[in-house]
This record gives structure tokens, C-alpha cells and sequence, in this order.
């Protein structure tokens, strides 16, 4: 039994004398290759070239979901106009842009606007609300927000391109159901508040904007409008909570269904939108 354990602790010292040679045969062959290195360059260490940074390429969105969004107030309004006033305006609208990041929004996201005020303790007033409305073409393209403070409406409307405007954050990307969400003034004040201590909410840049699918309920009558009648063409009104159905078939008295053949009332822009779209890539992108 003796000599067995002999045995084994001398072939266990042969393994651990091979190890070490074959650990002393690499550290000469590595010094050695880097001495060669070293003397091809007049004894200068070799720069060092980082690797090349990944490529990540989502391969769930399709490319028929990367969306190309242009901010409607690029788009000259349907009336005699002067071309070279708008593209000037553009030129204008794109500097502005390079130094102000105005992200895209829509009628219904919520946003919070900083602006340079001169009267306030900061200097800089901060107010957030929905988005209510957009209008205006050009260098006087505006948005309206409104937000519901102390039980009280607000609503304050901002130059999109005024040079007092120091900061536009998004802090919810979606849509509503309409184009134009002046029927709040009408609505129960729940639909309008927006609480000021809300955080962003993260969105996709590459899929589709998400809708939301909010009917509000309005206050008893008068509004400041006829929501109910055809030429608004409200959807996001709950109609049957307020109104009788004699007064929802009364207001189809005002229908035009003439409208929808009017070919001067809107008009095709797809073409327009594209080049322009194009022009304002080239030059954010300088």
C-alpha cells in the first residue's frame, strides 16, 4: 500500500513540472512577440484602435411601421399665396429647430412648456397641460394647452417658434379621436387635469402612435358650441348621455352633405409633403 502512494505522489509531481514548463514556454513565447511588434515599429508601441461599435437593428418592427412625421405647420395653407414667403419662413423654422428640440406631438399628447418670463421668481414660468389645438402655418404656427389648477380652467397658447420658448418635453405621445379638442371647455373637468407632478411616459420611436379612445361627458347645456351638429364631426362625445334622441335628430337638420364633394375645400399634399419632408431632413441633418 506504501509503494502505491509512492508511486502515485511521483507522477503527481511529473504533472505539476510539466504545467509549469508549458506556463514558463508561453509567458516567453507572448514577451517575445511583442518584443518583434515593438522592433517592426522602431521600438514604439502599437496605437491603440477600439473595435468597431455594434449595429443594433430591431428586427421586430417592420419597415412598414418606421413612421416619418412632419409637423403640419410646414405645409402652406390652400389659398394665394407667395411660395418664396414660405420657403424663406422654412429656412427660418429649421435654424429655429437646431437650437430648439421640438418633438413630435399631436392634438391630445400632454406636454410641459418652459418659457423665459421676466415676472417670475425664476425668471422661467412651467406649465403643463394637453394639447387642445394646433393652428397657424409658417413662423406663426401655435399650440393651445389647458390644464385644470385649483379648480379653475387654464389655458395658455404658446408660439411654437417664439424665442422665449426654452424647453418643449412631451411627457405623454398619443392621439384622440378628433383634430381638435376645444369641446374640454364644455366637458366635465376630470377630462382636462393633468396632474403636475407626472413623470414622462416612454413611448416607441419606431411603431405607431397609440390612440386614445376617451368619450368624455359634457356638463349640462349651453356649451360654447353645437358639439352635436354634423359639420363638427365630434367623436369623442358622449351624445347619448346628455341629449334625447329627438334633439341628436334634430341636429341632422344642419347636415351639408355637400361638403364632402367640395373640391376646393381640401386637396391633395401628398407630393408636397414628401419634398418638403426631404428639404427638412437634408438640412437638420447639416
Amino acid at each position: 500500500m506504501a509503494a502505491c502512494t509512492r508511486r502515485l505522489d511521483k507522477v503527481m509531481c511529473s504533472i505539476r513540472l510539466l504545467r509549469n514548463i508549458q506556463q514558463q514556454n508561453e509567458r516567453f513565447l507572448s514577451t517575445s512577440m511583442l518584443r518583434l511588434s515593438q522592433g517592426s515599429d522602431g521600438g514604439k508601441p502599437t496605437k491603440f484602435t477600439p473595435p468597431p461599435k455594434p449595429v443594433i437593428i430591431d428586427k421586430t418592427q417592420s419597415e412598414a411601421s418606421l413612421r416619418k412625421f412632419l409637423s403640419p405647420e410646414f405645409i402652406p395653407p390652400r389659398q394665394r399665396i407667395n411660395p418664396l414667403k414660405f420657403s424663406i419662413e422654412r429656412k427660418d423654422m429649421i435654424q429655429r429647430r437646431k437650437v430648439l428640440n421640438i418633438p413630435e406631438f399631436y392634438v391630445g399628447s400632454v406636454l410641459a412648456v418652459t418659457m423665459a418670463d421676466p415676472h417670475a421668481s425664476g425668471k422661467t414660468n412651467r406649465f403643463m397641460g394637453i394639447c387642445i389645438q394646433r393652428g397657424g402655418h409658417g413662423l406663426g404656427a401655435t399650440f393651445v394647452l389647458r390644464n385644470i389648477i385649483d379648480g379653475q380652467g387654464v389655458e395658455i397658447c404658446y408660439e411654437m417658434y417664439s424665442p422665449r420658448l426654452q424647453q418643449l418635453e412631451v411627457l405623454k405621445l398619443e392621439k384622440r379621436l378628433d383634430n381638435n379638442l376645444m369641446y374640454l371647455r364644455d366637458a366635465l373637468p376630470e377630462y382636462s387635469t393633468v396632474n403636475l407632478d407626472m413623470k414622462p411616459v416612454p413611448h416607441s420611436v419606431t411603431g405607431d402612435v397609440p390612440i386614445n379612445k376617451t368619450r368624455v361627458r359634457m356638463r349640462p347645456k349651453p356649451w360654447s358650441k353645437r358639439w352635436e351638429r354634423p359639420k363638427y364631426n365630434v367623436q369623442g362625445i358622449r351624445f347619448d348621455l346628455c341629449l334625447s334622441p329627438e334633439k341628436l335628430e334634430h341636429a341632422q337638420k344642419w347636415a351639408m352633405p355637400w361638403r364632402e364633394y367640395d373640391m376646393l375645400k381640401e386637396y391633395d399634399t401628398t407630393a408636397l409633403e414628401e419634398h418638403i419632408l426631404k428639404e427638412v431632413q437634408t438640412e437638420m441633418s447639416k
